[in-house]
């Protein structure tokens, strides 16, 4: 029990709502958004091509979008942001539910896609901004151990609902996020977060942001780098699928399973893996999941049994725990202080790779073999970790410190 106290006294309360937040709002987007595909194509018209370009519409939007609504929380507050984004994304789960025509299901897609990509960046932000610096770390470990509790539990639900009906899915998202939102809304004025989020800063704007990040230099880098291990990431919830099923016996069971594994390994490891990064610099904890994730994608390359997949999973996600938290951690040290929100939103430019990667992984697995398809996505996150070191390198030309103890060193 005392632990228990400790640990609720320990971050602010505002972190604990967000935190319990994301396992709701994650659980009930994975309740309904898997099975979209097999909505669309069971109760619409639409051919599977186009249902997967319009899919894919809501990643290609979110791309663009954490950089405008990271921003406007610079602007007018992360309250107003965060609460808009979420009122916006249950009437667009509404619509998922009752739309017919395909245009509409486009338009709220590309809504969906736009709604995450500002809520998640500007919850990250304001999670740092009423947490000390050397907390950080943990809270985006808690915060990544909160998201794959939600992914893990969300489609058995979802499928359970699906069998009574194929709108409750959605019906029932849809509910969960409107009660979150004025939940959340109750505890941001509870709370006095208009003060937390500190006073407007009317010097941000939308060109400025732009400029500051397409001239940071060190940031490019780091987005580049994004860019490379959201390829190789991306692999894992597409063409790994359908290389399983074609290696082994019942593979499409095994993916399942490697699905569950992932899950169970992220919320029992995070804690203890965030630990131990503390202890290390950002840029090397990424670099040593980098190359776990090398290994497991080697792994997976050179799998011809359950066990050799299962294993090569569990090495992945350590990967996978390194380099998210690390990645956030890296971000929080980098940006200055008013224009946090615009340099987390600004990193989903690096979501980029979650759209070239399925389209480049479905080439290499069609035109070579698997083996050569995981083994190029090990070589590309090996590269990611050049440039992560470069622009570690053009933040210390550009500053004279190390990005590594730049904020410790306020402490």
């Amino acid at each position: 029990m005392d632990r228990v106290k400790a640990f609720l006294q320990e971050y602010h309360p505002i972190v604990h709502s967000l935190v319990v937040g994301t396992v709701f709002v994650r659980a009930a987007s994975s309740m309904s958004m898997p099975f979209l595909f097999l909505y669309l194509s069971n109760h619409t018209d639409m051919d599977l091509a186009t249902i997967g370009l319009m899919i894919g519409a809501g990643s290609l939007a979110g791309t663009v979008g954490g950089f405008f609504g990271g921003t406007l929380s610079d602007m007018i507050g992360r309250r107003r942001v965060m609460v808009g984004a979420l009122y916006v994304w249950t009437f667009v789960f509404l619509g998922f539910a009752f739309g017919k025509s395909p245009l509409f299901f486009l338009f709220l897609n590309i809504l969906s896609g736009l709604c995450r990509s500002v809520y998640e960046p500007v919850s990250q932000a304001l999670m740092a901004d009423v947490t000390p610096p050397e907390k950080r770390y943990r809270v985006f470990g808690l915060r990544y151990t909160a998201i794959n509790v939600g992914v893990a539990v969300g489609p058995v639900i979802g499928a359970a609902l699906a069998m009574q009906s194929a709108t409750l899915p959605f019906v029932m998202t849809a509910v969960i996020y409107l009660l979150y939102v004025i939940s959340l809304q109750v505890m941001l004025n509870h709370f006095g977060i208009k003060q937390i989020e500190g006073q407007k800063k009317e010097h941000v704007s939308f060109k400025r942001a732009l400029d500051v990040v397409v001239h940071d230099s060190a940031f490019r880098y780091y987005i580049l780098a994004g860019v490379l291990g959201a390829i190789g990431y991306s692999q894992m919830s597409t063409t790994l699928a359908k290389f399983v099923e074609l290696t082994v016996p019942d593979g499409v069971k095994l993916f399942a399973i490697l699905m569950s594994v992932n899950a169970v390994v992220v919320v029992l490891m995070q804690m203890p893996l965030t630990r131990w990064a503390e202890k290390k610099t950002p840029l090397y904890a990424i670099v040593v999941g980098n190359v776990m994730y090398a290994l497991g994608d080697l792994g997976y390359a050179f799998a011809n049994s359950w066990a050799m997949f299962i294993v090569a999973m569990v090495i992945f996600t350590f990967g996978e725990i390194l380099t998210f938290t690390s990645s956030d951690v890296l971000i929080d040290r980098l940006a200055p202080e008013e224009m946090r929100g615009t340099y987390y939103g600004a990193k989903s430019f690096s979501s980029l790779g979650q759209f070239i990667g399925p389209w480049m992984g479905g080439i290499l697995l069609a035109s070579y073999s698997g083996s050569i398809l995981f083994a190029t996505v090990a070589a590309t996150s090996l590269i990611s970790s050049a440039f992560h070191w470069a622009g570690q390198r053009a933040y210390q030309v550009r500053t004279g410190k190390s990005i590594n103890v730049a904020r410790v060193n306020s402490l």
